[in-house]
C-alpha cells in the first residue's frame, strides 16, 4: 500500500531503505482514487519512532492510505522537539469537523495513574465521544485500549505486581472474526504495561468479544460486535529493538525491572533479539483496514454517520 506523507516527514526515508512505497503529496493529487483517511492520536513519548512503527505496519495493502498525525495539546511532550509537533501534527480542535475512515489510538505512559487524573483525560473523553458519529473504525492500543473500555464500557484496570513485559504466546479464539483471519492457533506478540483488564469484567459485556488470549500475559485482542471499536492490550507496531531500549532506560535509571521474556536469545541482553511477530502484526492492521475501514467506507463521505457509531 502506499503510504501517503508529507515529503519531509523523518520517518519517510526509514520507510523508504525498507523499499516501503511511500508517496507524497503531490502524487497522491494525481491519483484518480479516493485514500483511505487514517488519524494517529500519538500519546507515546518518543513520537517519531511510533510514527515509522504504524507507518510500517499499515503498509501492506494495496490501498492508498492518508495519515494524519493528532496530539493533545493539554500536554506537554519532553521527548520530541516542539518544531515536529507543530510541522506534522493537528490538535483535536483542528480535525474535529472532519469525517476519518480509521482512526488509531496509541498507548501512553500513564497506566499507573487513575484516568481522571491524566491532564488529558477530558479531551480524550471529548475524542471517544467524537469517533462514534465520525470514524468508521477505532483501534486502541495498550493505554488507549484500556482507557477505551474503561470510556465506553466502564471496564476498570487493576495493577500488577511487576511489568508485563516481553514477547508471549497468544492463542486464537475465534478464526471465523475477520480480523483475525490468516493467524495461525497461536502467535507472539509484544506487551510492556503495569495494569490490565480481566475477562471476568469484558464477559459481562455480551457486545464485546475476545478474539486472542494469552495464559500468561491474559486479554489480547477484543472488539465490538460490528468492528466499530478494537482494542489492542500490547503492542504489535513495536520493532525489534523497542523493548530492549525500554529495559535498557528503566535499568539506567534504576527502576525494578526484569529482563523481557522471551526475547534476548538464551536470555542473553547483549544479543540481538529475534523479530517474532512482525507477520502477524502485519496481518492485524491488514485485516483491521480492509474488512472494517476499507469494506465499510463509502467512496464519498456524506453518508458516513449512517457507517460510524452504529
Amino acid at each position: 500500500m502506499p503510504i501517503k506523507t508529507q515529503s519531509d516527514l523523518p520517518a519517510r526515508e526509514s520507510l523508504e531503505r525498507e523499499n516501503i512505497f511511500v508517496m507524497d503529496e503531490n502524487r497522491a493529487m494525481h491519483q484518480d482514487i479516493r485514500p483511505i483517511e487514517i488519524g494517529i492520536l500519538n500519546l507515546m513519548p518518543l513520537k517519531e519512532e511510533t510514527e515509522l512503527q504504524l507507518l510500517r505496519v499499515l503498509s501492506n495493502t494495496p490501498l492508498q492510505v492518508d495519515v494524519t498525525f493528532l496530539m493533545v495539546p493539554n500536554h506537554e511532550s519532553k521527548n520530541t522537539p516542539t518544531s515536529h509537533l507543530n510541522k506534522f501534527y493537528y490538535t483535536f480542535q483542528e480535525v474535529k469537523h472532519r469525517k476519518f475512515d480509521g482512526l488509531i489510538i496509541t498507548g501512553a505512559p500513564v497506566e499507573q495513574m487513575a484516568y481522571e487524573e491524566v491532564d488529558y483525560w477530558r479531551e480524550f473523553e471529548e475524542i471517544c465521544a467524537w469517533t462514534k458519529t465520525n470514524v468508521t473504525s477505532t483501534m486502541h492500543l495498550c493505554w488507549g485500549a484500556q482507557a477505551g473500555l474503561y470510556y465506553h464500557y466502564g471496564i476498570p484496570k487493576y495493577p500488577l505486581e511487576k511489568k508485563m513485559f516481553g514477547i508471549f504466546s497468544h492463542r486464537v479464539m475465534n478464526r471465523k472474526v475477520p480480523l483475525v483471519r490468516g493467524f495461525d492457533d497461536y502467535f507472539m506478540a509484544p506487551h510492556s504495561r503495569h495494569t490490565e483488564v480481566r475477562r471476568e469484567d469484558i464477559d459481562r459485556h455480551p457486545e464485546l468479544t475476545i478474539l486472542a488470549e494469552s495464559e500468561e500475559a491474559g486479554v489480547f485482542l477484543l472488539m465490538d460486535t460490528d468492528g466499530k471499536k478494537i482494542f489492542v492490550m500490547g503492542h504489535p507496531e513495536y520493532d525489534r529493538v523497542t523493548l530492549h531500549n525500554e529495559y535498557m532506560r528503566d535499568k539506567g535509571k534504576g527502576l525494578p525491572i526484569e529482563p523481557p521474556k522471551n526475547y534476548y536469545p538464551n536470555d542473553d541482553e547483549t544479543a540481538r533479539p529475534n523479530l517474532q511477530w512482525r507477520s502477524h502484526a502485519n496481518n492485524l492492521y491488514t485485516n483491521w483496514l480492509n474488512y472494517y475501514v476499507y469494506q465499510q467506507t463509502p467512496y464519498e463521505y456524506t453518508n458516513i454517520e449512517d457507517i460510524a457509531g452504529k
